[in-house]
């Protein structure tokens, strides 16, 4: 079964080129445990002068609580959010666990 699943985020003004130039060459290895994670056709979405990163992805998998652990203790993602976290600014809205906010989806058309 596949889940459609929306989040955002802010993006510091001073962090965009960066967070960008950090997108244009994604290591390998984290796209690798990004499909892993039964993870498909991610994008991340700017939205200036807002500063609002959307980000979409669709779920293949069968228990998402335990692919994102999986993803979490991945040396490689782990060593990849070092250069990424500091570009975002969380939601002060966000669920406590939460660095992307999710989203409700409310509606889809094919």
């Amino acid at each position: 079964m596949m889940q459609r699943m929306g989040m955002v985020i802010g993006v510091k003004p001073e962090m965009i080129e960066e967070y960008k130039r950090l997108h244009a060459a994604v290591w390998p290895q984290v796209l690798k445990q990004i499909r892993n994670s039964n993870i498909r056709n991610y994008t991340i979405f700017l939205r200036e002068p807002e500063n609002l990163l959307f980000g979409y992805w669709e779920y293949h998998g069968e228990d998402f609580t335990a692919d994102m652990a999986k993803m979490a203790k991945d040396p490689v993602t782990q060593e990849w959010w070092t250069h990424t976290d500091p570009c975002q600014s969380p939601l002060a809205s966000r669920a406590e666990d939460e660095q992307w906010s999710m989203m409700q989806e409310v509606f889809h058309t094919d």
